[in-house]
């Protein structure tokens, strides 16, 4: 007998149900997508509400229904009622897929900036081990040497458990993931056992979500308070944490499972010593356990030599040698739309960053500075539909540590693009001789700041990085900062 609504069930809190015994043949949350046989997960999102298509899906041929509250249902098709149906429809795809995260080495990263980055330098120091290895995150997902496309930092919980299960069947080992506060609140990692939580720091972001920086922090948390949790796998269960940084500190003192410290002006398991910062990229001097070693990296800036410490931590942990991971962290030649130098022969630099919050707006503008032999050019907007208060604070960052700014859109949403760029106005004019220019179109501010640039400067193109689109009302519109640059190089600056 195959699989039955009562199997995919277990460990789920159920109020009532009807037709237990019902085949199951797969899940969806998205009535469109139900074929015949499927469960059909009803969950409230926050534009519109699965309990509204429970009769199309099943017209469709959904066998079963999943609600979390009392609606009309649709004769002769098989449900149950539970408590919440977002944490329902993790654990439904776990017990559908075979907890497919039991049979990985799983590691989370977590924190407001350096995921991206941070995961891909994990992912290509465990796979020095030999083993293939997979990789979840914003920029694109890996089974081994194949990329996927992403829709979110971290996919939903059905889509992510049918992820880990193509990658169990592929032999894959060890996955590294982002691990965002959304997909923590919102369930979507909820059935994944996690063996190794890594923090990477934390700054204001996402308070369109989150009530406050407290809420926030403790959204954060729950990757770490999840580790502690009953465990099916026999290896070890620890945390890497960033204790440069306070709240990583607030962290490291309250989780319950062995910690890994790392830092540069803290005490810390794992150290930085002796950075060198260049265009070129980045040396230091690694100190653990009275041992020293150099490293090199070809990813510019302070923030790096703290992403490639909480790789260095975790492949200690999984057993490299540092001489193994010195060599497989120099191999990493950079990570799209993180840093990224555009280069076509141009006299002066052009790079372009996911830089989107105060912070990674601050880290790459003092890089910057380090490294520019001219002006700081800096072309920026914030998201619509998102966090509006740090829009002002983002505005005065750049204002104070460029020399001239470009206030532009970057997807506005359904958010008037006008009244972003003047909420970000109101912090750069808090900057006394501030120099700056507001261009709505993106296309015509990157074109300004391109054919504005002379020899020696340094042009940053930031908030959206390795984006293909802009996200105009409800739609993607293709947009990519890497090609438009590309584009205005070479067909008005270099002709």
């Amino acid at each position: 007998m195959g699989i039955t609504l009562k199997n995919i069930l277990q460990g789920i809190e159920v109020v009532a149900a009807r037709g237990l015994e019902t085949p199951i043949t797969g899940i969806h949350y998205d009535s469109r997508q139900v074929k015949p046989g499927f469960i059909f997960v009803a969950i409230k999102g926050f534009r519109t509400d699965g309990h509204f298509y429970l009769d199309e899906a099943a017209a469709r041929g959904a066998a079963g229904l999943i609600i979390e509250r009392e609606v009309p249902l649709p004769p002769g098709v098989a449900w149950a009622h539970v408590k919440n149906t977002r944490r329902a429809l993790a654990l439904l795809a776990a017990n559908f897929y075979g907890h497919p995260s039991r049979k990985l080495a799983l590691v989370g990263v977590t924190g407001t900036n350096g995921k991206t980055t941070t995961t891909y330098l994990i992912e290509a120091v465990l796979r020095t081990k030999g083993a293939p290895t997979g990789l979840i995150g914003t920029v694109w997902n890996k089974i081994g040497e194949k990329k996927i496309p992403v829709l979110h930092t971290t996919p939903e919980s059905l889509d992510l458990q049918s992820l880990l299960r193509e990658m169990v069947a592929a032999g894959i080992e060890t996955v590294a993931m982002e691990v965002s506060s959304h997909g923590l609140v919102l369930e979507r990692v909820t059935g994944c056992e996690f063996d190794v939580g890594v923090f990477t720091n934390f700054t204001q972001d996402h308070l369109d979500f989150h009530q406050d920086l407290r809420d926030y922090l403790a959204a954060k948390m729950l990757l770490f308070t999840g580790l502690e949790r009953k465990r099916t796998k026999n290896r070890p269960c620890y945390a890497v944490i960033n204790v440069d940084d306070s709240a990583g500190k607030a962290i490291a003192e309250k989780v319950k499972i062995p910690v890994v410290t790392y830092g540069i002006r803290e005490n810390a398991d794992v150290e930085a010593k002796n950075i060198n910062l260049s265009a070129r990229g980045t040396a230091f001097t690694v100190t653990y356990q009275g041992r020293e070693i150099p490293f090199s990296l070809s990813l510019p800036g302070e923030f790096n030599v703290y992403n490639s410490l909480a790789a260095i931590c975790v492949g200690l942990q999984e057993g490299v040698e540092l001489s193994t991971l010195q060599e497989a962290l120099q191999k990493v030649k950079g990570v799209p739309g993180r840093f990224e130098v555009i280069e076509e022969g141009q006299n002066f630099t052009v790079v372009v960053d996911y830089a989107h919050t105060p912070d990674g707006l601050a880290n790459i503008l003092h890089t910057s500075r380090g490294l520019a032999q001219g002006r700081i050019v800096t072309v920026f907007g914030c998201g619509g539909d998102r966090d509006p208060g740090k829009r002002p604070l983002m505005g005065r960052i750049s204002g104070e540590f460029s020399d001239f700014t470009i206030i532009t859109s970057d997807n506005p949403r359904t958010e008037d693009p006008g009244q972003i760029l003047a909420q970000i106005e109101a912090g750069i004019k808090q900057i006394a001789n501030a120099r700056y220019i507001v261009i709505e179109d993106r296309y015509e501010a990157i074109r300004t700041a391109l054919r504005s640039a002379q020899e020696g400067d340094f042009v940053i193109i930031a908030g959206k990085g390795h984006e293909g689109y802009q996200i105009i009302g409800d739609q993607g519109v293709p947009f990519d900062d890497r090609l438009v640059a590309r584009e205005i190089i070479v067909k008005e600056i270099l002709n």
